[in-house]
């Protein structure tokens, strides 16, 4: 039985340390389905969503689900050192708990030594009497430490990819409104006579895209790190530039086309890499433009431009939205992030022009 604890034990702590290291070090996706970070992340949000249906009003709720994401990288960081106690401690057990002074209950005294020396706290009332013992301890004290300094510098990193995600965030809203709209952009670098900056909008954005799926693959646990203002998240601002890109790669007259395709592919690879990432299913069931394109041409015309009006361009539109809509949508419902619409049908003010003291309150 004992041999039995110490081969699970062992396993245990290689489990949590090869967890602990694609978590933190490795900086690519990994695709096996078995996980501690994924059957963690899967379970605590599955119960956090939950809740967070049942909360109401919006903003309220928005304030519960803002929490998770911070406090989701505690718990993890907290499940990895009870896996490591614990196994640590079953070690101790299986080679006969041979400490000294032991108590009446050995396992207590195995946890207790596992945990001191995890934490590097060494209070020497209880110590290891055999070299074995002696060995584990050591090791411990060693993991103990790295995984200390390993956790301490994984959370700037992930709050450093956060800070470059929200910045352009930001300022999208006075581009595109809040929440933003890919045909707003079009209308209000029209109405300015400034549709030549189009290009350089949609080149920044294509960096944008990259950076998000290059992070949020790596540390997929900023996917639920919301956005600081309402009306506003990254799953938001993706659907906005790839319907952007898809309406002017539709055909706009006078308005290059080549900008637009460039970042319409890697908005589209973000969409789907990261739904794959989150295990968000695809839904192909939404449609984010029932009442079909002609009211959102209308739109456009109003401003001034003039955008391609054919059966062609209708499924030219079609087969855009079809390669990129079902990923949105699944990522818009398994993170809780609304979707923005095509255009604004009426004036909304922007999250700037909103009254500040209104705007600070709604982050108490």
């Amino acid at each position: 039985m004992h041999s039995a604890a110490g081969i699970v034990s062992a396993l245990l702590i290689g489990v949590v340390w090869w967890d602990a290291f694609e978590t933190v070090v490795l900086p690519r996706t990994v695709s096996r389905r078995l996980r501690l970070t994924r059957f963690y992340f899967g379970f605590v949000w599955g119960g956090w969503s939950w809740l967070a249906a049942r909360v109401r009003p919006e903003r309220r709720r928005e304030r519960f689900l803002a929490i998770f994401g911070p406090l989701s990288l505690v718990g993890l960081a907290g499940v990895w050192a009870i896996g490591l106690v614990a196994g640590f401690a079953g070690v101790h057990w299986a080679g006969g708990s041979r400490l000294h002074p032991l108590g009446p209950s050995p396992l207590f005294d195995d946890l207790y030594m596992s945990g001191t020396t995890f934490f590097t706290l060494g209070l020497g009332d209880v110590r290891p009497v055999g070299t074995i013992d002696r060995l584990v301890t050591v090791a411990e004290a060693g993991t103990g430490f790295g995984f200390l300094a390993t956790v301490i510098a994984y959370f700037p990193v992930l709050y450093q990819a956060f800070s470059r995600r929200e910045v352009r965030l930001t300022l999208l809203d006075a581009w595109a409104g809040s929440p933003p709209a890919g045909a707003e952009v079009l209308r209000r670098l029209a109405a300015r006579g400034e549709i030549d900056r189009l290009d350089a909008f949609l080149k920044d954005w294509e960096y944008w895209c990259s950076e998000v799926l290059e992070s949020h693959i790596s540390y997929p646990a900023l996917a639920y790190f919301r956005s600081q203002h309402q009306r506003q998240s990254w799953v938001a601002a993706l659907a906005a530039i790839l319907d952007l890109s898809s309406l002017v790669q539709v055909g706009i007259d006078h308005v290059p086309t080549w900008q637009a395709h460039v970042t319409f592919a890697i908005a589209r690879h973000a969409a789907a890499d990261l739904t794959q990432v989150l295990r968000a299913a695809p839904d192909a069931k939404m449609d984010r433009l029932a009442s079909g394109p002609d009211e959102l041409r209308r739109q456009l015309e109003a401003a001034g431009l003039a955008p391609a009006r054919s059966p062609e361009a209708d499924a030219h539109l079609a087969r855009l939205r079809e390669s990129y809509e079902p990923f949105i949508c699944g990522l818009a419902h398994e993170l809780m992030m609304p979707l923005p619409p095509w255009w604004h049908a009426r004036h909304r003010r922007d999250n700037w022009e909103t009254n500040q003291r209104r705007s600070v309150d709604a982050h108490l």
